[in-house]
């Protein structure tokens, strides 16, 4: 079971991994967006200087028209892009929290199956060197095996359990914000 919960963590996180490339690749095309547009902004504006200091009112004002656009489209997209660079951020950090999770957990599986070994030859020793002993220490093999899985559960649970403590805690929060916006 504990194997299966790794895998599906792996899982995620391989696919959390593709969203935070995307995002960073969205990134990127804000930035050339934003390098076009800024261009356009400039060519235009010495556009109007010239016509205007030529006396053509009408291109003056199609290209005053046009430098209106562009900074606006400018002002935007950098609006944009500096979200995304703050979201991108806070995901790239959530990314890694995920990976380091997963890591830990494969250490406490390593951890577990440590302590399976363990058990097994102690009990299997005991079973050869002190037959007498190995019905009042472990009981039975059922009783090893119920050991094991225990061990196993409350891992689980203490992560079960950190995982509904942050849900619970993002919820107050939400609470609290929608509580100060009324």
């Amino acid at each position: 079971m504990l194997n299966r919960y790794i895998t599906e963590a792996e899982n995620q996180t391989t696919a959390t991994g593709k969203w935070v490339e995307r995002q960073a690749q969205l990134n990127d095309k804000l930035e050339k967006e934003l390098a076009e547009a800024s261009a356009m902004l400039d060519k235009r504006q010495s556009q109007s200087d010239l016509a205007q200091i030529s006396g053509e009112e009408d291109l003056a004002d199609f290209a005053e028209m046009e430098v209106q656009t562009y900074t606006a489209r400018v002002k935007t997209l950098q609006n944009n892009l500096d979200e995304n660079i703050a979201e991108l951020t806070g995901l790239e950090h959530r990314y890694e929290e995920m990976k380091h999770k997963v890591k830990d957990m494969k250490v406490k599986q390593l951890q577990l199956m440590g302590k399976e070994n363990a058990t097994r030859a102690h009990y299997q020793m005991d079973k050869l060197l002190s037959p007498e002993l190995v019905a009042e220490r472990i009981g039975s093999f059922e009783d090893m095996t119920s050991y094991i899985t225990t061990l196993g559960t409350k891992v689980e649970e203490r992560h079960e359990r950190s995982a509904m403590e942050r849900r619970l805690e993002s919820l107050e929060k939400k609470s609290a914000n929608q509580k100060e916006l009324v």
